[in-house]
């Protein structure tokens, strides 16, 4: 896999606001926000897209979700609700390929998201 700006952030090269971080994973706020709330959660093991995941991976997607879950109970919004995203590849919206969760909360969530 290539280096990505993520990579940078999870060795502190440059600079991220760093709201969550565990043996597996790494969360900061976007920096273009969606939502009020807004923060990726990204594998330190960098994994390209969701179709790189392979059966092996299934502990390693399971921690960004409990993260994701977890930082949203911590915060005080999971009651209210929030969304998870996951994007994979360029028509599934994805520019960054370094595996991310986004977390969005903060105000009511609309389909299609807008």
């Amino acid at each position: 896999m290539s280096e990505t700006l993520f990579s940078k952030i999870i060795r502190r090269e440059i600079p991220a606001d760093i709201v969550y971080e565990d043996a597996d994973v790494v969360a900061f706020r976007d920096i273009n926000p969606q939502a009020p709330r807004h923060v990726l959660f990204v594998p330190r093991r960098p994994v390209a897209t969701l179709n790189d995941l392979g059966d092996a991976d299934a502990t390693l997607i399971g921690r960004l979700v409990l993260a994701a879950t977890a930082y949203a109970k911590a915060e005080g919004f999971a009651e209210a609700g929030y969304r998870c995203v996951i994007n994979c590849n360029g028509d599934g919206g994805q520019t960054v390929y370094h595996l991310h969760l986004h977390l969005l909360g903060g105000r009511p969530m609309h389909w299609p998201p807008g």
